[in-house]
């Protein structure tokens, strides 16, 4: 139910009363950031939600039944608003695997299959498959910045850029680039990530797609020891790509190519003026809703 911010613990007391599963609070939110933060906006009513065991119907309907007498009495000093208690019967297998439904197998580009490693895919002669568990690291190529700068690296391979190459992945998360490199050819592959869990998600689908030995990852950022580098990837954001511009530049050897995504189309000039400041000419692009990818070369 909903509950103006002020009277969230009131109803949160008189749910927690009769629902042994627990409560949770989610307050309403903005994302910032450019939408890799949240705002909570306390103008805005929050939704407080209880859970109770269902096994026993009769049991749940008057746990349902006094929560609603007491949020009646609750309403009627008048306090602040609240909604009205609504139910909704959640099966336990829900909570554990009704999230893997919306990570099919993804074919990307010519030759790049992304396969959930709950699901099954019958392999061409020509498919590289990625067996992916994201866990909870940020990188399953389903989002629009991860399958452009997937789709650039598969460009890059075919043209004879990527075999034997030294590549550097910045801000791994679930590994599936440095991973689509090793793969695709490249001899050594790093993959930085502030984020410890990003970095076992990293190594995990590394072993599991056997690239162990030439992918490896950990927690940290720019500079990356062991640079330069043939190749840098940066699926980051705008803001961060244009503070890193200097700093991805110096990880690549000269002429080596950098592919740079999660760019908003309205930050794209930005980044191509900040890469050019830092001696990164911008010599490929691509676009997928408002998301842009750009392929850059070092100069000198």
């Amino acid at each position: 139910m909903v509950a103006d911010v002020e009277a969230v613990e009131a109803v949160g007391e008189i749910l927690g009363r009769v629902a042994r599963g627990g409560t949770s609070v989610e307050p309403a939110f903005e994302l910032v950031e450019e939408g890799l933060g949240a705002r909570v906006d306390p103008a805005r009513p929050a939704v407080v939600r209880a859970y109770v065991p269902a096994r026993d119907p009769a049991t749940a309907e008057a746990a349902v039944a006094q929560a609603t007498e007491a949020l009646g009495h609750l309403q009627a000093f008048g306090l602040r608003p609240i909604g009205e208690l609504t139910t909704r019967l959640v099966h336990e297998a829900d909570w554990a695997d009704a999230w893997k439904r919306h990570f099919p197998v993804l074919r990307l580009g010519r030759r790049l299959v992304i396969r959930p490693t709950w699901r099954r895919h019958r392999a061409s002669a020509d498919d590289v498959v990625l067996a992916l568990d994201p866990g909870m690291a940020f990188g399953t190529g389903l989002h629009p910045t991860t399958r452009l700068c997937l789709v650039a690296l598969e460009a890059l391979a075919a043209r004879g850029a990527l075999a034997g190459r030294r590549v550097l992945d910045v801000g791994c998360g679930s590994g599936i680039l440095a991973i689509a490199a090793a793969r695709l050819g490249a001899a050594e592959v790093l993959g930085v990530d502030t984020d410890p869990i990003a970095i076992e998600a990293t190594e995990a689908n590394a072993a599991r797609n056997g690239v162990a030995k030439c992918v490896a990852a950990r927690v940290g950022s720019l500079p990356a020891a062991g640079g330069p580098r043939d190749v840098v990837l940066a699926n980051l954001i705008a803001s961060l790509l244009v503070a890193l511009a200097g700093p991805l530049r110096d990880e690549l050897v000269p002429a080596g190519t950098l592919l740079a995504s999660g760019i908003f189309r309205d930050r794209e000039g930005e980044v191509v003026a900040a890469f050019g400041a830092a001696g990164l000419d911008v010599v490929g692009r691509s676009a997928d809703g408002d998301w842009v990818a750009l392929e850059a070369v070092r100069r000198g």
